[in-house]
Formats: C-alpha cells, sequence, structure tokens
C-alpha cells in the first residue's frame, strides 16, 4: 500500500493553490514498492526500476549512413573532380569484410560495415559511374555519411534513468540493446468509482431523470494510459453506509481510490464524510475552475482523491491533480504539463486567485496561429473536450484576457 503521512495539509483553510497541493504530494505521499521484470509487450506505461545501463554499444560497428561509395578521404584530390576505381561492394549484413584498397572506392549501401581505412562515404546521387570508375565531386567533408561505432549508446553508459515511464521510446531503447525484457515497478493499483443515484451504467436503459456515466471511462482511460492496474468497481448510491462500506473494501487491496462526484457540501454528497469516518481528509477545496471541489486524503494506509462529478471538471483535475499523484505513486516523475505560449483570439475575465482552464481551439489565421475559445461554458460539457484542441491555463494573477494576448496553452495530446 502506499503510505500517507499522518500529518494534516490545509483541512478548513481557504482555498489551496495547485502548485502547493503539488508540493504537499510530494513530500508526504509515498511510491509504492516492489518490482518485475516484464516482456517489452507489457512494459508500455510502465515505470522502470533502476537505471538502465546500455549492455552494448550502439550501433556497434562504424557503418554507412547511405547508399553510395566508401572512400579514404586522402585519396581525393585537393582540387576538382576524383576518379577512382571500384574495388568491391559491400551489402548491409556484411561479416568479414576486407580493408578497402588505396586508391579505390567500395560500394556501399545503408548499414553495412565501414571497411578498415575508409572515412567518408558519398551518396550515390551525388557521383557519376564511367568506364573508369567512379567520378567523386569535390567538397565533401571528411568522415561524411558515416555512422562511428557508439554514438548512439555507448556499452556502460546509462541509456533511460531510474524513474522513467516507458513508452514506445523508452521500449525501443531496450530492443535497440538486444532486450526483451524490462526491470519496472509494480502496477499501481486504482480503484475507481463513480458516485450518484442519478448515474447510470452505459448500455441499461436510460430511467427518466438519469445520465449515463461517462467519468469511469474517461478516468480509466486516463488511469490506463499512466499504466495503472484499475479496478472498476461500478457507482456508489448516494447512501454514506453503503459508500463506507465500499471504500473500506477498496482501500485493502489498493494503492489509490479515484472517485467523482459526492465531494461537494450537499445533503446528498457522502464521500466526504465516509473518508473522515474511515481515514483523514487533507483538504477538498483547490483553487481551480473548473474543479474547486477536489477531496484528497487517506484510507488505511490507500491514497485517496474524489474528484467532481461534472466531466470536464473531472477531467481537468485529473490531468492537473490527480494524474501526477499517480506518477508520483507508481514511481514515476510527476507528468506535469508543458504548455507553450500562444496568442489568443478572444476575451476572458475571471477572479483573481483561482488558476483557470479556458477549453480552446488551435486554429490557423492570416496573422497565424490563434486560440480560439470554446463558445460555450459549463463543467459538464463533454463537447467541449471533444471539439477542441486543449486547455488555456490562466494564471492566479490573471484577471482578464484580451483578444492578442499571449497565454500559456496545454494541448490535450501533452495532458493524457
Amino acid at each position: 500500500m502506499a503510505q500517507l503521512s499522518d500529518d494534516a495539509f490545509a483541512f478548513g483553510a481557504p482555498l489551496l493553490p495547485l502548485d502547493e497541493a503539488l508540493d504537499l504530494l510530494r513530500q508526504r505521499v509515498a511510491p509504492v514498492t516492489g518490482a518485475e521484470t516484464v516482456s517489452l509487450v507489457q512494459a508500455a506505461g510502465r515505470v522502470l526500476d533502476e537505471d538502465l545501463a546500455a549492455t552494448i554499444s550502439v550501433p556497434s560497428f562504424d557503418n554507412s549512413a547511405v547508399d553510395g561509395y566508401a572512400v579514404r578521404h586522402g585519396d581525393l584530390a585537393a582540387q576538382g573532380p576524383t576518379c577512382l576505381p571500384i574495388s568491391s561492394r559491400l551489402p548491409a549484413g556484411s561479416g568479414s569484410v576486407a580493408p578497402i584498397a588505396p586508391g579505390t572506392v567500395v560500394r556501399i549501401f545503408t548499414g553495412a560495415p565501414m571497411p578498415a581505412g575508409a572515412d567518408t562515404v558519398f551518396m550515390q546521387e551525388d557521383v557519376r559511374l564511367e568506364a573508369g570508375g567512379v567520378v567523386l565531386p569535390a567538397g565533401l567533408k571528411v568522415g561524411a555519411n558515416r555512422r562511428s561505432a557508439g554514438e548512439d549508446f555507448h556499452a556502460g553508459r546509462i541509456a533511460l534513468a531510474r524513474c522513467t515511464r516507458l513508452d514506445a521510446r523508452g521500449i525501443a531503447v531496450h530492443a535497440a540493446l538486444g532486450l526483451r525484457e524490462a526491470r519496472v515497478r509494480r502496477r499501481l493499483k486504482v480503484a475507481l468509482f463513480s458516485t450518484g443515484d442519478e448515474i447510470i451504467a452505459p448500455g441499461l436503459p436510460l430511467p427518466p431523470g438519469g445520465q449515463y456515466d461517462s467519468n469511469r471511462a474517461l478516468l480509466g482511460a486516463l488511469l490506463a494510459a499512466r499504466g495503472a492496474a484499475v479496478s472498476d468497481l461500478g457507482i456508489l448510491a448516494d447512501n454514506r453506509a453503503a459508500i463506507i462500506r465500499a471504500l473500506a473494501d477498496a482501500a485493502e487491496s489498493h494503492d489509490m481510490i479515484l472517485t467523482s462526484g459526492g465531494v461537494s457540501t450537499g445533503e446528498e454528497d457522502h464521500v466526504k464524510a465516509a473518508v473522515e469516518a474511515l481515514g483523514r481528509l487533507d483538504f477538498w477545496r483547490l483553487a481551480l475552475k473548473p474543479g474547486r471541489p477536489v477531496a484528497m486524503g487517506a484510507i488505511r494506509g490507500a491514497a485517496f482523491v474524489g474528484l467532481p462529478g461534472n466531466p470536464v471538471a473531472s477531467f481537468v483535475t485529473f490531468v492537473r491533480f490527480a494524474g501526477p499523484l499517480a506518477d508520483h505513486l507508481s514511481g514515476g516523475i510527476m507528468r506535469l504539463p508543458q504548455g507553450f505560449p500562444v496568442t489568443a483570439d478572444f476575451r476572458y475575465a475571471k477572479k483573481p486567485g483561482r488558476r483557470e482552464y479556458v477549453r480552446a481551439s488551435l486554429v490557423e489565421t492570416e496573422a497565424g496561429p490563434r486560440l480560439r475559445k470554446f463558445p460555450r461554458e459549463g463543467a459538464a460539457l463533454l463537447s467541449s473536450l471533444a471539439e477542441t484542441d486543449g486547455l488555456v491555463e490562466l494564471s492566479e494573477e490573471t484577471t482578464d484576457i484580451a483578444p492578442g494576448a499571449i497565454v500559456r496553452f496545454l494541448p490535450y495530446a501533452l495532458l493524457m
């Protein structure tokens, strides 16, 4: 189980700024322990449990980067073209390779080992074949089009650092080193619930007053992309005793419990009280929009996070808070979004003291790329996520955005 300290964060205090909440998580939440060796097919999204040192140099031999002609640069004329005869032919995969004969060229193909003595390769489209051999133009620098042994990785060098979350790039590095397996931290075990009497599982008849549950599908996909082992435990009714039982059971076999809905202050919002009855509630309000009611605490050794019920608020609070917490718990580095500046094509006013996220599309105009705000507000509008490209992040100090202002844009591709 992931262990949290016994200290409270700031319960009862004013709205907690997002950066302070993340700093507190880093200090007080311990990653899971335990590791296993898995095949590369199973390694996507997993966290390396050790530094990966290169077992071989890559490439392991000097080779040609192009199809062409290998030469000794010293055999080229100081001025003008050089005509040299072809002494041999080297396709990729050649084993025993004879040294290049002085005053000749070797016909060579991409990936073929460089013959001893050869140091430069002319691309085949840059030369001219004549009866007497190959005419090589002047001006090519020594070492051109040659890949040196170890230029990618030297044997013994750290190729990937411990705590790296493996994606296609990290898996490719393992394969390039001849490895079929990766040593990774064990999966973070996450229990996932939705809450609310009005929430109906997709596939069932929709009764009057009901709405289909999109949050478990949304959050489950986001957790799976982070390599977590997700237990979809369904929908909790608005019944305090039932919620207490379900959370207590989940805490016995999971590292993290993630819920959506039921963490506000309404009479039917029972999750906050259930957490307090079972364990510890550290905070439950962030200075964030959409998504102010976010609960963080611990239940019998399992980290607990309660997100808002509205889908957009659930998405925003996951990618900016619960997701980084899952990264940290699983032993990886918190994946915090790397935004970039873009010019806004909209006007927006906000209150100071809280961070806000505006859904926007990136559009190309005659003046260059611009961000266009989704035309409707509302934290329940999934269309505002589906029809935009990312979030505009407005700092706590910002109060007004006018067309032409430079804002920080977080594409969804960098958030998920």
